[in-house]
């Protein structure tokens, strides 16, 4: 067996066909604490991720993504508290782990793809040397660590890994650095990877490489994958299912053709209405008018009926739950059986 197929092996070659979740999170819910108040910035978040899928999380910045994410591994800042929920991998629950027990989770169990690899990878460390790192915490019999860093290079296309190995990140593109940010989360084959806005800052064709190597990966390994992102056009082309957020609540949720087609959320909807559709569109792309709610001044009822247009007084005085639209397919307005309709007043 080689280095490349040990990686491969954990979770099987192509597309898992087990039935369950990989990660079930439910009613999640962090806080912020600033000038001695605690701020809600996750509540009562809920999802589950398949084998084998791609899941989405988008919203603007501030709904609470990356708060979602680095809560599943406990890495949060200092003065954020995790308040409420499970977040269940592999018949545990990895809120009530210790930090000891996390770090034997984080790597092995789940890899994480930082945002913007030029701050995430160490600029005095070789990339080998980097990638390595996570293997200090696993077996790897029969095979040197070496092998298994060079096999993890290759696995994400990184040309001449022999060469890179000794390089340093300074020596790198942005792609490049950025798939050895993937190969650092993949050496250990883990069963799920945390992707961070994996192309924030990278231009638009090393985005799309980036992401048809997500979606390769994927595929070869088995993994499944949570890819946060701002970009709906990233989902449409990546994920099988997606969760909004907002003001940090889920507010829809479901399969991504479906709320493509039919999105039952006024947010969602403004979302879409944004995306520009090629040179084949016409006139102006439409925004969301108004800004997303600061974390100390989220209002009553609909945390989004400032800047919808189809607020009524009931989503001024009670927030709605998120409940059924069509059959896997959720979402959390009052209105949601009208909004196809009131979209085309």
């Amino acid at each position: 067996m080689t280095a490349e197929q040990a990686i491969i092996d954990r979770n099987g070659s192509g597309k898992s066909d087990a039935a369950g979740s990989v990660l079930d999170v439910r009613d999640l819910a962090v806080a912020y604490r600033r000038a001695g108040r605690a701020l809600d910035v996750v509540n009562g978040v809920s999802f589950d991720v398949r084998p084998g899928e791609i899941f989405g999380l988008v919203g603007e910045s501030g709904s609470g993504k990356s708060t979602v994410i680095r809560s599943l591994i406990q890495l949060l800042p200092v003065n954020a508290a995790i308040r409420g929920g499970t977040v269940t991998l592999a018949g545990r629950d990895l809120l009530q782990l210790a930090e000891r027990e996390m770090r034997q989770v984080r790597g092995r169990d789940i890899g994480m793809v930082f945002q913007d690899p030029l701050n995430s990878l160490n600029p005095v460390m070789t990339v080998g040397a980097q990638i390595g790192e996570t293997l200090r915490s696993i077996e790897a019999p029969g095979r040197s660590r070496r092998d298994r860093i060079l096999a993890a290079m290759r696995l994400v296309h990184i040309p001449d890994p022999e060469r890179l190995y000794g390089a340093y990140p300074y020596e790198l593109s942005g792609g490049l650095r950025q798939r050895v940010a993937i190969a650092i989360a993949l050496v250990a084959s883990p069963r799920l990877l945390l992707a961070d806005e994996p192309t924030t800052a990278l231009d638009v064709t090393i985005q799309d490489q980036i992401l048809k190597l997500l979606m390769e990966l994927s595929d070869r390994l088995g993994m499944s994958v949570i890819l946060v992102t701002h970009d709906l056009g990233v989902v449409a082309q990546t994920c099988q299912r997606v969760a909004v957020l907002y003001a940090g609540r889920i507010v829809e949720s479901g399969p991504v053709e479906r709320i493509f087609a039919r999105p039952a959320h006024p947010y969602t909807a403004g979302l879409l209405q944004s995306i520009p559709r090629g040179p084949a569109s016409e006139g102006r792309l439409e925004g969301i008018g108004g800004t997303p709610p600061s974390l100390d001044s989220i209002p009553v009822g609909c945390p989004f009926h400032p800047r919808c247009a189809f607020a009524t007084e009931a989503c001024r005085v009670g927030r709605p739950p998120l409940v059924a639209h069509e059959p896997s397919h959720f979402t959390a307005c009052l209105r949601h059986g009208e909004l196809p309709a009131l979209a085309r007043v």
